[in-house]
């Protein structure tokens, strides 16, 4: 949690859980973000020019550097998180897998290509296509991992030969700068920056970088968007979700219940991907209601130290824990019933992990973003219905299929609007990097990862044509115009590409000329 004063030139940050100081950072001018960018362009050269294998390097240094001192940056995530310590881990952790897979696959991922020419006609060239990054990517960050969601796109844009100015949450901004320290103490290239602040900062890293990749609210997205669009600066945005899960009737109900258990209430419920509506079919809706009630209930919850005691920690700022806490008291005064949970605990900003029944698409924990531990549970009568309620929402980020049929399971996740669908699981694609993450909708434009694609988004695409045979002092079509040529060239590629008659009708090719 951060006292945030506009006129500050600094940010306090505490730990949402006890209110303890956990420390400072300064606010970055919009004047100073310039110039960081201004200077990384100075570098960004240099950097692109060691090429993938002198960049691996560089990012392998960072990975040694990033378990050496996992538990510091474990200890720092909590102090401005208050996460368990198993979540505080998982960054870290996340962090250097990101890391190796993309230092040791991005010369692959970036080598030239060499397209096959489409017709005969064209065979008189080589085609190539290169990929060359954009000077410097600006990356902004939301609060929830503070350290996991910097990687997630500094990595790869570094990968791709960029230089990178990252602005993080001004709610959790000490993991990122950790991350720069560790940049500099490797003795890496000064081709990474942080720079910290709240709205201005952002907006000028918005202003000034070549291509922007934020994570973080609709309506600030759409903000982005807008501002990029004006400067014609390409942009990737991941942005709310409300990720359904559906329980069919011949699901292994304990899985389901405590997958979803685990979907809904991980990190606090604070994840982009977070299950946060629940369909199941009407003969096992009360035996999978008790389930799901039985493993919320279990979960423990409180501040861990470098001990792992807890399963659940607090929200990440007091305004976060009053919208989980208002979603929950509108649906129980239109009707909704708590099973378990349903309240803050009184302590920082804790609020109870809590499943919700009699719920129904009116009602705000339905239809809007919670970003909290509250799981709504509601009865459908099949399948269809299932999924009719699933598309009924704005966004599209991901969800979950729960059957015991393999083709169901398939069948129902391709009916589905949603950028990813696991079968039986929760956030398994948020851990196979070879598989693009992108939502639908409002949840965002563009995608992350996806194996070469999670490199090449960062990079502008040049085609390169050259001659393979000598060449001569005029082509065919330069002027002064030739008819003939013109109807020899039209039969040439009719010829490859058209199909049936169309092919060999040579009267009618010969006919463009305009006689006989």
């Amino acid at each position: 949690m951060t006292e945030l004063d506009q006129t500050a030139s600094v940010l306090e940050v505490h730990n949402p859980a006890t209110g303890e100081h956990a420390g400072t950072v300064p606010v970055t001018a919009p004047d100073e973000v310039a110039a960081a960018i201004r200077e990384l362009r100075l570098y960004q050269p240099e950097w692109e020019a060691i090429g993938p294998e002198g960049r691996k390097r560089w990012l392998l240094e960072l990975q040694d550097w990033l378990i050496d001192n996992t538990e510091h940056l474990a200890d720092v995530l909590q102090s401005e998180t208050a996460k368990p310590r198993v979540d505080a881990l998982i960054d870290p952790a996340f962090a250097v897998d990101l890391l190796g897979y993309y230092a040791r696959r991005a010369a692959k991922f970036l080598a030239p290509e060499h397209p096959s020419p489409h017709s005969p006609l064209a065979r008189v060239k080589s085609l190539s296509v290169t990929y060359r990054p954009y000077p410097v990517v600006g990356v902004i960050t939301p609060w929830n991992f503070p350290l996991a969601m910097p990687a997630i796109d500094v990595f790869p844009a570094l990968a791709a030969g960029a230089a990178v100015i990252l602005k993080p949450s001004e709610v959790t901004p000490l993991s990122a700068v950790e991350l720069a320290r560790g940049w500099a103490e490797i003795g890496a290239p000064p081709v990474f920056k942080v720079v910290t602040g709240a709205g201005e900062t952002g907006a000028a890293v918005v202003e000034h970088a070549d291509y922007v990749q934020f994570t973080g609210s609709t309506a600030t997205g759409r903000k982005i968007a807008a501002a990029c669009a004006e400067r014609m600066v390409p942009y990737s945005l991941e942005l709310g979700g409300k990720d359904p899960a559906i329980v069919l009737a011949d699901a292994d109900l304990d899985r389901a219940a405590h997958g979803i258990a685990f979907g809904g209430m991980f990190n606090a419920g604070q994840v982009c991907i977070s299950v946060e509506r629940v369909y199941v079919e009407a003969p096992v809706y009360d035996e999978f209601v008790d389930k799901l009630t039985a493993a919320v209930a279990a979960l423990r919850q409180g501040a861990d130290g470098r001990e792992s005691r807890h399963d659940v920690g607090a929200l990440a700022n007091e305004n976060q824990a009053r919208i989980v806490e208002r979603h929950v008291e509108e649906a129980v005064a239109a009707g909704a019933r708590v099973t378990t949970g349903g309240k803050r605990t009184g302590v920082g900003t804790f609020f109870e992990p809590t499943v919700l029944v009699d719920v129904d698409h009116s009602m705000s924990c339905v239809a809007e973003e919670t970003f909290g531990p509250t799981l709504p549970v509601m009865k459908v009568a099949d399948e269809d219905e299932a999924i009719r309620l699933a598309n009924d929402s704005i966004y599209g980020l991901s969800a979950s299929v729960w059957t015991g049929d393999k083709a169901r399971g398939e069948r129902v996740a391709h009916r589905l609007d949603a950028g990813a669908v696991n079968i039986n699981d929760v956030f398994a694609n948020l851990f196979n990097f070879a598989m693009p993450m992108g939502g639908w909708g409002q949840s965002g434009v563009g995608a992350r990862w996806g194996g070469a694609a999670g490199v090449r988004k960062y990079c502008r695409a040049q085609a390169v044509t050259k001659p393979k045979l000598p060449t001569m002092t005029k082509e065919l079509f330069w002027y002064p115009y030739d008819m003939n040529k013109l109807v020899v060239a039209v039969a040439a590629m009719r010829m490859a590409g058209a199909r049936g008659i169309r092919r060999i009708d040579l009267p009618k090719v010969w006919r463009l000329k305009g006689g006989k």
